[in-house]
């Protein structure tokens, strides 16, 4: 996505491989050193998928590809739990 400014993601939903929505792209983590990607900043979380509906930030290297939505190639065992 090096085309495409940041804001772009922003807003898209985001979904596991199986179909299931994770939530909502708040913002991106970027490493100021290298200049890359790190993590998609994720809230609005399903409580079924992350305990407590918490927000999640998403490594980049578990993205498989972005389109209207973003979609995930891995995610954990879910619920993931607060502690």
């Amino acid at each position: 996505m090096p085309d495409k400014p940041v804001s772009i993601l922003k807003g898209k939903q985001v979904y596991l491989s199986d179909g299931k929505k994770l939530g909502t792209v708040l913002d991106v983590i970027v490493d100021n050193v290298e200049m890359q990607f790190t993590h998609l900043f994720v809230v609005d979380c399903d409580p079924e998928l992350v305990e407590g509906g918490i927000h999640v930030a998403v490594p980049w290297r578990w993205i498989r590809g972005i389109e209207d939505v973003v979609i995930l190639r891995w995610f954990p065992p879910t619920p993931i739990p607060l502690n």
